[in-house]
């Protein structure tokens, strides 16, 4: 959660390597933070509800307040025709964060969810939004920003929906380490590996791109 505020923090000053930067740390922290308690004998009912409190900080407000700041910021342009209303649109970049608060309570009361994922999880969506705002900065302050602060939130508009959709998806949890039981899981795991190597910070949003096509493919029954 701390890393989360931090985040935020960063991310509303426009540093947003610092803000992607700190995302990861949280994403990191939340991999082993179950895992902690299980080993140090300290798991309780609490710690399911911290871990969901402090989601919605460092997956959902924090990418959410990058998102504002770019679309809000003086170097993007709203077509003239949009008005007063250009200035209120950044502000649907907080639609972010709502819907992660719905899918993480949703996740809390759902029994379907204990080896997979239905609807994109909260990291993901943290991850690819935070590596597309480091990796596109540049372009989204660039003279056709007028267009990119309205894709942004179109974008955020779609994965919002993602976030609570019925869509199930396969979740990074090994059982054990077999070929046959986890094949779909080490793919993944290679494309990922050969999307930073290529691509660097912006493989992380092509990597996120590529569980949600994988996970069309897969998981649909």
């Amino acid at each position: 959660m701390i890393a989360g505020c931090v985040a935020i923090a960063y991310a509303l000053r426009e540093h947003f390597s610092m803000a992607l930067a700190l995302i990861v740390i949280g994403a990191l922290f939340d991999f082993v933070d179950g895992m902690s308690a299980r080993l140090l004998k300290v798991s309780s009912p609490i710690g399911k509800e911290l871990d969901s409190l402090a989601d919605v900080v460092t997956f959902g407000v924090a990418p959410a307040s990058m998102v504002f700041a770019v679309c809000s910021s003086r170097y993007v342009l709203y077509p003239e025709a949009l008005g007063v209303l250009s200035y209120f649109l950044p502000y649907l970049a907080f639609l972010l964060a709502a819907f992660s608060a719905i899918r993480l309570a949703k996740f809390n009361l759902d029994t379907r969810q204990s080896t997979s994922f239905i609807g994109l999880p909260t990291p993901a969506n943290a991850l690819f939004w935070a590596s597309l705002i480091v990796s596109y900065q540049r372009v989204f302050y660039s003279p056709f920003a007028n267009y990119w602060g309205l894709v942004l939130l179109l974008g955020v508009c779609i994965f919002s929906y993602f976030l609570v959709a019925e869509f199930p998806m396969f979740a990074l949890k090994f059982k054990n380490l077999s070929w046959e039981d986890n094949k779909i899981k080490y793919i993944f795991m290679g494309v990922c590996i050969i999307l930073l190597i290529t691509m660097g910070i912006s493989g992380i949003a092509a990597s996120i791109v590529c569980y949600l096509l994988l996970s069309a493919v897969t998981q649909q029954k």
